[in-house]
Order: C-alpha cells, then structure tokens, then sequence
C-alpha cells in the first residue's frame, strides 16, 4: 500500500500539519517557475556578506508552510548559510486538508522524474542568489521532501550532500552506479509509517550503488518528531520529540559543517 494512505488517518487527527510554527519570516517571498509552472518559494540569508553554502528545503506533503520558512531563517542565523524553501506543488496548488495532500504528494510519489526536475528547479533558484556558492550546496527535506531530497542524491544532482528528517524512504531503482552526494538519513524509531524494514531496503539500495551514508535512528520517536504541531501521543504514529528534534538539528548541523569545509 502507498505510504500516503497510511499516513492519511493519523494526519487526519493531527490537523493540518504543513500550518507549523508563527515564527516572525526575517526573509522573503520568491516567484520563479518550472517551464509553465509558477512556483513561489522563500528565500532567506540574503544579507549575509561573502559567498556563503546554500542549503535547499522541500517541504512536506501540505506544501511550504511557515514550518520550513521557520527553518530556512533558522539556518541562516544559526548557521550562517543562505537558505531557500522552495515549491513543489505550484502556485494555487496548496492542498485544502489531508485528502488533497494525498493526490497531490501521491503524483510526485508516483512521477520521480517530475519530482526530481520541480527540486532541481528550486536548486536552480537557490543558485541564482548572489551570495550563494555554487559549489557548497546541501538539500534538506522532511517528510515528504526527505524523497525529494534523496532523488538528488539518487540522481547525482550537483550538490554535496542530502538529509532527510522523517522522511519517505521507499527505495527506488538505481539510476546510477555510483551516488556522489553523501546522504544523512534521520529517523524515528519507532516511526509506523516507515518502518525499519523500509530503512534496512534503502540501506541496501545505497550499498549497491556505493553511496556514502549514515543513518541515526532515535529511539522512542515516530513519524515528524521535528514537528511541535505533530502532537504529543506517539500512540498516533505522529508524535514532536523535543529530545531527537534537538539531537538531528545538531546531526545536520554537523554533517553540513563537513560538507562545506
């Protein structure tokens, strides 16, 4: 069965989850496209001095939220690099509730080359700030954008590495015989929705095409522990985690530090 259905009663009695977070936005609005589509992302960092690594957000499933604008500003004050959250779905085409958000992530799910060409379209974006390095560049993705953030590194796509918080991991067939991306796989647990057997399949996908990857798995958390709106009952499935919410934004951190040296 597509993980999007069983996902869908648990997101149905968390609400809606992609309305995360009322962090004050320190960046801004950015129309750009993909061939006819339009699309608006959220950029962010833009003030920083010097050429800075730039790191891309794919959101989850109810599209960009203020959750990842929260994120991307949190990177670059934090951090220090130039973020941009950028738009899968299109301009006009937000989900409404958790049905729509499964037609909607269920045809990317479905169609990877399309994924894979709207992230692109973001990397691109991302690329053209004047402040950004081309040559120091990471893709992060939660949820439903942990898969958009893995096809880049299934894909070969130009950047260092990829993380995915929570994220779908269905293993796909190889596109290439050598990923050179690194990859960091962030996980829960106890996640029902991806359950280890999941991460053990994509383990031996990444071994087969001789990628360089780690995997943190933490303990009691399930699916969208990063998320305070998740709810507080792991017995849902979903459930925030502040200790392994904590523990992976340093794991990331890290991982990019070795990224950008």
């Amino acid at each position: 069965m597509p993980l999007r259905k069983t996902l869908f009663g648990a997101l149905l009695l968390l609400g809606l989850l992609g309305v995360l977070g009322s962090l004050a936005q320190a960046g801004e609005s950015v129309d750009y496209k993909d061939g006819a589509m339009a699309l608006q992302g959220y950029a962010t960092g833009q003030d920083l001095t010097g050429k800075r690594p730039g790191v891309l957000i794919v959101h989850q499933w109810m599209g960009l939220s203020d959750y990842e604008k929260g994120r991307a500003d949190q990177i670059a004050k934090e951090l220090g690099y130039v973020a941009f959250a950028l738009d899968i779905y299109g301009v006009g085409h937000r989900p409404k509730d958790m049905k729509e958000a499964g037609v909607l992530a269920g045809s990317f799910e479905t169609d990877r080359a399309l994924y894979r060409r709207r992230v692109r379209a973001g990397l691109r974006q991302l690329k053209k700030m004047g402040n950004v390095d081309p040559d120091k560049i990471a893709v992060i993705g939660y949820c439903f954008g942990g898969a958009g953030a893995l096809e880049m590194a299934r894909s070969n796509a130009p950047v260092l590495g990829v993380v995915t918080f929570h994220g779908f991991l269905a293993p796909q067939e190889a596109a290439t015989k050598k990923i050179k991306p690194k990859i960091l796989v962030l996980h829960g647990a106890d996640d029902p929705f991806v359950k280890r057997d999941v991460v053990s399949a994509l383990e031996k996908e990444l071994d087969a095409v001789k990628a360089d990857y780690q995997v943190v798995l933490y303990s009691g958390a399930v699916h969208a522990f990063t998320q305070p709106l998740s709810g507080n009952d792991p017995s849902k499935g979903m459930a925030y985690d502040a200790s392994a919410d904590k523990r992976s934004w340093m794991a990331m951190k890290n991982f990019l530090a070795e990224l950008f040296l």
